[in-house]
């Protein structure tokens, strides 16, 4: 295989897998399930002193803290490391505060270089983050479950600042190996008993149902009526194709200069299946992070397929243009219940091409009251521009 040649290993390996060595007779273990869409938003920036005060630094976390978008599903979890005699240890450092690992650093510095958690700081960035207007992906004050600042030593020379985030599909468990056995975390097993006593109907806003068994010309006159940020339900038959497969239909269009019909004629998801458990008809097949596709969607729509979309998370400037100039639509999903939307809200799946690439392939489903925002419309119109501007 070639630098530009890949494979699905189908065995889920290899595995990034860290080991330290450290005091004490036990093994411990921390494992961590994170999924591309928050582990891309792990940032390094490399800075200098003159950013370390708090006039310099509360404005400058802000507008990072804004950058993070949606498409790593909020509410976050979010982790700010300064310092590090290392760039790749800050960076490190943040993707283990996230998981709140390092919750029981020291809360003040000393002369030895230690690290420290800064509580008051993370209290300030925490009230920034409900002023960013984002919230738990469709506006509000709830971009932030909680922050963790860490203090690192540095170098004369360097200031590296690492931002991470563990995304509302917040999924780690701890472990150990002793004299005694092997132990693993015992986690909640029944979490919908946190939420309150909500009903259907107290949601707010009106619903608008969607027949996607209607030819793609009706679906978007139907779309058309309604302002961004309008809910609704969508029905009926969806095709699946996220990074690879938009990469082989990429590459076809410029073989052949067009796309296949079902690309034409089907609202395009973004998404790709887990493994289905026995009595399901789908495993977890929840939206992925719409951004790493937005350098296809003007050619695909120029050819007349794409021209409606679904996924999570924010889009780029081309894709508003592209909508604008095409009549597409972009739809956002709810970021982080994967799991709920296969057992909820998808009937059928079936492979439909590149079946080799396993869940890279291109799929039909079929789905009922699948939940979503108009977040982009054949006006040029962003639901995101909004929050910003708010």
């Amino acid at each position: 295989i070639s630098m530009y040649e890949e494979v699905n290993t189908n065995t889920n390996l290899p595995a990034e897998i860290k080991i330290s060595a450290v005091d004490g007779d036990e093994y411990k273990f921390l494992f961590i399930a994170k999924g591309g869409g928050s582990a891309n938003k792990s940032y390094l920036f490399q800075e200098t002193k003159a950013l370390l005060n708090e006039k310099t630094l509360l404005p400058w976390l802000f507008d990072k803290m804004k950058t993070l978008g949606t498409a790593a599903c909020p509410p976050y979890h979010l982790a700010v490391v300064i310092g590090g005699t290392s760039a790749e240890y800050a960076v490190e450092v943040a993707k283990l505060a996230s998981t709140r690992y390092l919750d029981t650093l020291p809360t003040a510095g000393s002369r030895a270089g230690h690290a420290f958690r800064d509580l008051e700081l993370e209290k300030k960035v925490l009230a920034l983050a409900q002023q960013t207007g984002i919230g738990a992906q469709f506006g509000g004050k709830y971009f932030c479950h909680d922050v963790r600042v860490v203090r690192l030593p540095r170098h004369g020379a360097s200031c590296p600042i690492a931002m991470a985030v563990s995304c509302s599909a917040d999924r780690q468990a701890l472990g150990k190996i002793t004299r005694d056995g092997v132990f693993l975390e015992r986690l909640e097993t029944d979490p919908a008993h946190f939420l309150p006593e909500v009903d259907f109907d107290e949601l707010g806003g009106n619903v608008v149902r969607i027949d996607l068994n209607k030819p793609m010309a009706e679906i978007r006159k139907e779309l058309s009526k309604h302002p961004v940020k309008t809910r609704i339900m969508l029905s009926g038959p969806m095709i699946v194709a996220r990074d690879i497969a938009h990469a082989k239909l990429k590459e076809r269009l410029e073989n052949t200069g067009s796309l296949p019909d079902y690309f034409k004629e089907h609202c395009v998801y973004y998404a790709g299946p887990a493994k289905t458990p026995a009595g399901y008809a789908s495993g977890a097949f929840g939206p992925t992070t719409a951004g790493r596709m937005d350098s296809y969607v003007a050619d695909f729509q120029r050819a007349g397929g794409s021209l409606v979309m679904l996924a999570k998370g924010n889009r780029s400037r081309l894709v508003t243009e592209a909508c604008k100039q095409f009549g597409g639509f972009y739809l956002g999903s709810i970021g982080g219940p994967a799991a709920r939307l296969a057992q909820d809200c998808i009937t059928k799946v079936e492979v439909l091409e590149y079946a080799e690439l396993g869940m890279e392939a291109v799929w039909k489903i079929e789905v009922h009251d699948f939940p979503a925002f108009i977040v982009i419309d054949d006006k040029g119109n962003d639901f995101f521009d909004m929050v910003d501007a708010t």
